[in-house]
């Protein structure tokens, strides 16, 4: 009796651990299950205050960056709001907003023509492919992307973006999407510059300086000031904060007013498409006048824009997570993050949204504002959802100019070159990628990219390829490599091996210490093998010594007959788990 009480307690431990493991998996896919349950009421006081203040600045943004993307402007809130709300669920970061951002507006414009069903099918196609990486844990891909790599590319968008609006804060017309040609176009054009748009958009810019200046610098509040003092001090934070919504409805009252008087002198953003977005399957065709374009024709459309879209979405959003993470002291799951932007991506193709990401200004915004959880996404979501069910009539009347000083202003902090002096007192090499990748991306995004990305991996490879060797001369000469060896090391060490000891006269005997070696592959193992021929038939001595145990087991696993005579010296040493010395190898080849 008393045994089969025993077993059932154990039975119903065995129960109770494998719940709790459950449960504990069941989290780190659903991150909402590890903070809802200690949901507090002062948690919801700041996160509704930081989901207003989020919202206020998303809206007119998302505005803006359809405008980048060539989308009609609802589009910019279509995708606005999937990602407010599947965050809210998948996220890890607190911080992080998931929305339209300038790069990957740019990004889309480029490899999408300006064409909505292709915008659409790539936020699908997008989707998916995180969506993957995500499950498959592929994370770790983006941690080959240097930082240099990214600030290069991050800069030249930051610019590219600021100068394709100059048309919208001028007035200006028929200008190319191109970069070189934009510019030069742009130029050649400033006569035809409409004063309106221009004086408009200008006033707006320094207007929105201003504004984020007195943010910048006003002082925190106190408990014990006059409440007077407390109420102006907060509309000053509201203005400054909201400082988006502020500019785009002034400058559309004055637009309105205008239009009531009978002229106007702003280029407007005319009629948006009203109410919320139907769900429907994303295109995976599209008929137009003249053709039908088949599915694998609008992929091939696309053609780079693939993998470029999806991993600079995949990029920009975690390294946005990770560096609040550190700020405020909370870690990140990269994976879970590709899950949740991924997802966000997959659904909202249903709902008319093109490629998103995580915003940094925002994000910064939602932070500074203290959110406490990702549940201030919600109201973020509901303040886009509200916008496009009661105020995209309104936006008739958004003139361009301002919606480009917007843009301008969101990008500007977005270009900076100050990394170079870190680079050059930090790694001079680190130049080299950085200055391809900025220049390159002014001619194409995924030249400049890539070019960076490979030379980067150069860098990284240069190492591996040629690890360092320290001669010592004793009685004999004695190479010691001090890192792991890999295949292309191989040739290398051959060639060092040669010049110290087979290409001087008289020939030396050469001991080769790898006791700082910890690992080799195939390759490595070959070339020693050969190495030993070698000396064999010159009548010479290669000494291998200070094998781990571990380098050793490999070398006997290659079955290679030169290894096979050590194996005796050192069968009672590898026996001996326990032993972390070195071991100190015999003359391999003729004995002197």
């Amino acid at each position: 009796m008393e045994w089969s009480n025993i077993q059932e307690g154990r039975r119903r431990s065995l129960g109770i651990c494998s719940r709790c493991c459950s449960y504990e998996t069941l989290k780190k896919k659903l991150p909402i299950l590890g903070w809802l349950p200690r949901y507090t009421l002062q948690w919801l006081q700041v996160d509704v205050i930081a989901g207003l203040s989020v919202g206020l600045t998303v809206v007119p943004q998302a505005l803006a960056y359809a405008d980048v993307a060539g989308l009609p402007v609802q589009y910019g809130l279509y995708s606005s709001f999937v990602g407010c709300f599947v965050y809210c669920v998948l996220g890890t970061s607190k911080d992080v907003t998931l929305g339209p951002t300038a790069i990957i507006s740019l990004l889309v414009s480029l490899y999408t023509y300006e064409d909505v069903s292709l915008a659409i099918l790539l936020s699908f196609l997008s989707g998916c492919i995180q969506l993957a990486m995500g499950l498959l844990n592929f994370g770790f891909l983006l941690d080959f992307i240097s930082y240099p790599v990214i600030k290069a590319f991050t800069s030249a968008a930051a610019v590219t973006i600021a100068f394709s609006q100059v048309k919208n804060l001028l007035g200006l017309k028929d200008i190319p999407r191109q970069f070189v040609l934009q510019v030069y176009k742009t130029f050649c054009k400033l006569p035809s510059t409409r004063l309106g748009d221009a004086l408009l958009g200008l006033s707006c810019i320094v207007i929105l300086v201003l504004l984020k200046w007195m943010k910048d610098t006003s002082p925190r509040m106190h408990r014990n000031i006059p409440r007077f003092y407390r109420l102006c001090n907060l509309i000053v934070w509201f203005i400054t904060t909201a400082r988006n919504a502020v500019i785009v409805i002034a400058a559309g009252l004055v637009a309105y007013s205008f239009q009531v008087l009978g002229s106007q002198p702003f280029i407007l953003t005319g009629k948006t498409a009203e109410g919320l977005p139907h769900f429907q399957l994303p295109p995976f065709s599209e008929t137009t006048a003249n053709e039908t374009r088949t599915f694998n024709e609008m992929v091939q459309k696309i053609g780079p824009g693939l993998f470029v879209v999806p991993m600079m979405a995949l990029l920009e959003s975690v390294a946005i997570a990770r560096a609040f993470a550190s700020q405020n002291n909370y870690r990140v799951n990269t994976n879970q993050e590709l899950l949740a932007i991924g997802l966000t991506n997959f659904l909202g193709s249903f709902l008319s949204s093109y490629p998103i990401t995580g915003s940094f200004g925002r994000t910064a915004l939602n932070s500074q504002t203290g959110v406490c959880t990702p549940a201030g996404g919600l109201i973020t979501g509901l303040v886009v959802l509200l916008s496009l069910g009661y105020l995209t009539p309104l936006f008739f009347y958004i003139p361009k100019a301002a919606l480009a000083a917007v843009i301008i202003c969101a990008v500007a902090p977005m270009f900076d070159l100050r990394i170079c002096k870190t680079l050059w007192n930090v790694k001079r090499l680190d130049l080299v990628p950085f200055l391809l990748t900025f220049l390159v991306s002014f001619w194409e995004i995924q030249y400049g990219i890539l070019a960076g990305i490979l030379v980067s991996i150069v860098i990284l490879c240069y190492p591996v390829a040629r690890p360092q060797i320290k001669v010592f001369e004793s009685e004999s000469l004695v190479l010691q490599p001090t890192s792991g060896l890999y295949f292309p090391a191989m040739e290398f060490v051959r060639d060092t091996v040669h010049e110290k000891a087979l290409a001087v006269s008289p020939q030396r005997s050469v001991t080769l210490d790898l006791s700082q070696v910890t690992m080799v592959d195939y390759t490595i193992v070959v070339g020693l093998r050969d190495l030993l021929h070698e000396f064999k038939s010159q009548g010479l001595c290669l000494t291998i010594r200070g094998l781990q145990p571990p380098l050793l087991q490999k070398l006997m696993a290659a079955d290679l007959k030169a290894f096979h005579h050590l194996q005796g010296k050192t069968e009672d040493r590898l026996k001996d788990e326990d032993s972390t010395e070195p071991l100190l190898q015999g003359v391999i080849g003729p004995s002197k």
